[in-house]
């Protein structure tokens, strides 16, 4: 007997998607979602392909095996997969579209094991986690750039200037420069490439995770082209701000 329906709703609360979302990635209509979870249709074999496809299944697995059940368990089967390649320095790539539910669910382990996962051979030991980015304050590093960051696991250990993926209940997740407030330990200085956006403070309680910026990867095509006098202006820019930075920090 096929267990498909009670497996498409398993999956799908696994990445906690409403039944909308979830008909939206497969293109089908919300009402078809209902009627196979509440098994009064049987699933097509294309919405099935999909799915498995997505995550990583046969369709063996999606028809006939509970995947919920402890003995099968579907999330015990990728924890293994991971286990086995833990030596190659998987990086959990994040990207713009999840950054909502990353943010709701950054230490859920179930959560982070659903994540698209890569590897980079220059990268050997530590934490290391990569984030998609979208907008222009961190140019000449282009928008869809993504950030490949080393985990830190406290507020103190943070460089000065140094560029990190911060993580944090108000703000979300950003990408920018961090400087320690020498006149408030509990501030945190947050600072753009691009001199068009002013610095602004995040309280130090209310960041969840940092991420050390180690490389950028983005797309040929997409590379910043600056001219002398653009670059000039900028220059002039970010000496005022440093300078009012410095005032502000002593």
């Amino acid at each position: 007997m096929s267990v498909a329906g009670q497996n498409l709703k398993y999956l799908r609360k696994l990445r906690g998607w409403t039944q909308e979302e979830f008909a939206n990635k497969l293109r089908i209509k919300r009402s078809l979602i209902g009627a196979y979870e509440e098994e009064r249709a049987d699933p097509r074999l294309d919405v099935l392909e999909v799915v498995a496809d997505m995550f990583k299944l046969s369709l063996d697995e999606l028809l006939l095996k509970d995947l919920s059940n402890s003995s099968g368990n579907y999330l015990a089967k990728r924890r293994q997969q991971k286990m086995m390649s833990a030596d190659r320095n998987v990086i959990h790539f994040v990207p713009v579209k999840a950054a909502a539910g990353y943010l709701a669910s950054y230490a859920d382990t179930e959560f982070i094991d659903e994540l698209n996962t890569f590897t980079l051979p220059m990268l050997s030991g530590g934490n290391y986690r990569a984030f998609e980015i979208i907008g222009d304050s961190m140019l000449p590093t282009p928008s869809g750039s993504i950030i490949v960051g080393e985990k830190v696991e406290n507020t103190t250990d943070i460089k000065n200037s140094q560029a990190y993926i911060v993580v944090s209940r108000n703000e979300g997740i950003v990408y920018k420069r961090v400087e320690k407030n020498n006149r408030s330990k509990n501030k945190l200085t947050l600072v753009s490439d691009n001199p068009q956006y002013q610095p602004y403070q995040v309280n130090a309680e209310d960041v969840v995770e940092l991420w050390q910026a180690q490389m950028v990867i983005s797309k040929i095509s997409q590379q910043q082209r600056w001219d002398v006098n653009s670059l000039a202006s900028m220059v002039n820019n970010l000496q005022s701000q440093v300078s009012t930075l410095k005032k502000k920090m002593n």
